[in-house]
């Protein structure tokens, strides 16, 4: 028992306690520093602050006299777990779905924790399209995005999500974001006699790069790479005026292969080396971002407790010090002293 006090004692060190948010400040620091993995350099200085506090709690005397005091450390040291808890298990990614395309799991960026586990390759709906309407100056408005998914029972059920209303399945929530664009709609028929495969490219985002809506792409199945741009016949989204985000009637694709230049519209079709191309139609696609942080509500619960634990302390505190009357000299209206 000697042995395990000495060693709390030893854990509650406030000078352990300072190099312990030196080494939490630099892992923060090296958070910003994209080309490193931060996960452990947030993960291990914030189980040494949680081991401290928690010795801390254990060994001072203070917090047992004050139950107020107890419970704001309390939930001060759930907040550190929770929190180290969530950098191990969460994620992060970025998707983008064309009109009419089915999420089937796939991220296009993703940075998880070591110890994540989720069910993301169970998660699926289908992107029903989306309504932007943008103000003068191209200032955007709402999105407003419609999703459709199924349910356990077969049930199909539809909602409307958007940047600040998310779609929630298994734990994981979708956000609209800036990101949204063009989608030229391909038919890739081989000539190996394999089905044919209908596809989409998501060109860069418009109208952020509204002069640059080029792509490389290789159909499946092909060797070679074909570079497809949208030319656009009209001005989709008019900087002196309010518009809505919509496919434009006026347009054509261009597709180069090698020092071949081609110029492709509804219906037309192109013989490739491996099999045939048709340009179907053109849609649109949105970018999603896609988080995973079970944490979430109970930090929030935690946070809670830890205010009330905290106004409990002090009103206690201030409440065993009653206002009393104190003995003040007053005078008459002759300068006399009255007692």
């Amino acid at each position: 028992m000697a042995l395990f006090w000495n060693l709390m004692t030893r854990l509650a060190s406030l000078k352990l306690t300072l190099v312990i948010l030196i080494l939490l400040a630099a892992g923060v620091l090296v958070t910003y520093d994209k080309e490193v993995h931060t996960t452990w350099t947030l993960i291990l200085p914030l189980a040494l602050v949680a081991i401290n506090l928690l010795a801390a709690i254990i060994v001072s005397p203070a917090f047992r006299r004050h139950p107020g005091l107890m419970v704001f450390h309390l939930a001060l040291l759930a907040i550190l777990v929770l929190v180290t808890a969530g950098r191990l298990t969460y994620l992060k990614g970025h998707v983008g779905l064309a009109t009419g395309q089915a999420f089937e799991g796939e991220l296009s960026e993703k940075d998880a924790g070591p110890w994540h586990n989720g069910d993301l390759e169970e998660v699926s709906f289908v992107n029903e399209g989306f309504t932007i309407d943008y103000m003068p100056g191209q200032r955007r408005g709402n999105t407003y995005n419609r999703v459709s998914w199924q349910i356990a029972n077969g049930q199909r059920k539809q909602a409307v999500i958007g940047d600040n209303t998310p779609l929630e399945l298994k734990g994981y929530t979708f956000h609209t974001t800036f990101n949204k664009g063009f989608a030229p709609v391909f038919l890739w028929q081989p000539d190996d006699g394999s089905s044919p495969v209908i596809g989409t490219i998501n060109l860069p985002s418009y109208p952020l790069n509204d002069y640059r809506q080029a792509l490389s792409w290789t159909p499946p199945g092909s060797e070679q790479e074909l570079w497809v741009m949208l030319e656009l016949g009209e001005d989709v989204l008019p900087k002196d005026q309010a518009a809505r985000f919509r496919i434009p009637e006026a347009h054509h694709l261009i597709l180069r292969r090698d020092d071949e230049r081609h110029i492709l519209r509804y219906g037309d079709r192109l013989k490739l080396a491996e099999g045939w191309i048709t340009y179907q139609r053109l849609t649109t696609w949105m970018g999603y971002s896609v988080r995973y942080d079970w944490t979430i509500h109970w930090l929030f619960a935690a946070a809670a407790i830890g205010i009330a634990g905290l106004g409990w302390h002090y009103w206690a505190k201030y409440d065993r010090r009653p206002w009393r009357p104190q003995y003040v000299d007053t005078y008459d209206f002759a300068g006399d002293r009255q007692s």
